[in-house]
């Protein structure tokens, strides 16, 4: 069963920095793309950002777009997620999920996601 270790996250001010980030368990997932969700209390998850397996083709979801950054480590197995200028709604558990296809040069659509990591906790408060 191919594993998403997830690190990163904890408890941050309003207006802070945190980074996430997404290591798998099998070198073969290099190729994958990779995208980020979030479960808030009271909320369904929601799509974050997604990049794609080659790391040249981002996606982010409105509510992020200029403060989150996706990208990939030159072996494109880890996936970090920058999340800046954080405020409170950002609380949430964070997970990364990669699909069961390659998506090396493209998005993936959000129904084929179905490898998941454990979820990260990331807490925006004073």
């Amino acid at each position: 069963q191919v594993q998403l270790a997830q690190s990163g996250g904890g408890l941050v001010q309003p207006g802070g920095s945190l980074r996430l980030s997404c290591a798998p368990s099998e070198r073969r997932f290099s190729m994958y793309a990779r995208g980020w969700f979030r479960l808030a209390p009271g909320k369904e998850r929601e799509f974050v950002a997604a990049i794609s397996g080659s790391g040249e083709n981002t996606r982010y979801a409105e509510f992020v777009k200029g403060r989150f950054t996706i990208s990939m480590d030159n072996d494109k197995l880890t996936v970090w997620l920058e999340m800046r200028d954080l405020t409170p709604e950002d609380t949430a558990v964070y997970f990364c999920a990669a699909p069961t296809t390659f998506y090396h040069n493209s998005i993936p659509p959000l129904s084929v996601y179905d490898y998941w990591g454990q979820g990260t906790q990331v807490t925006v408060s004073s």
